[in-house]
């Protein structure tokens, strides 16, 4: 499993196992956030067999998928209310983790400068610089 910490409270991965959930807590993450379609993964993979190995392990589990090319911002804003209503750190998920960070960039617009945003997710291995409009857009919003 690839976790990258973007800030000390959230990190995203790739896709991950059921079985990486038990390594989640123990890493002190509280809530999983899947931002991968069912669609888009074998039956092994999807949301209901991830949320069960998710609660076994004792774990928050937040389903928000986001459709690669598709996304509305009911889906930013659903990122920001799971990673707020969180007792703790979040860990979130898709394919390449791209996707969860661009939602977590989007829905924190306004709460720090967006060259703040632009460089924790550039530390993670994720260049979200062409958001850069849409980011100050939200931040004025």
């Amino acid at each position: 499993m690839d976790i990258r910490r973007i800030t000390p409270e959230y990190a995203v991965a790739p896709q991950i196992e059921p079985t990486d959930m038990a390594t989640l807590a123990a890493e002190g993450f509280r809530t999983v956030i899947n931002n991968r379609p069912d669609s888009e993964v074998p039956p092994e993979l999807q949301s209901d067999t991830m949320r069960a190995a998710a609660e076994a392990a004792g774990l928050d589990y937040v389903e928000n998928p986001v459709v690669n090319g598709a996304m509305t911002m009911d889906m930013v804003i659903g990122q920001g209310a799971a990673i707020e209503a969180s007792e703790g750190p979040v860990f979130a998920y898709c394919r390449s983790g791209t996707r969860s960070s661009i939602v977590w960039a989007l829905s924190q617009a306004g709460t720090q400068p967006t060259d703040d945003l632009l460089k924790a997710a550039q530390d993670a291995g994720y260049d979200l610089g062409g958001l850069r409009g849409q980011i100050d857009a939200l931040s004025k919003g």
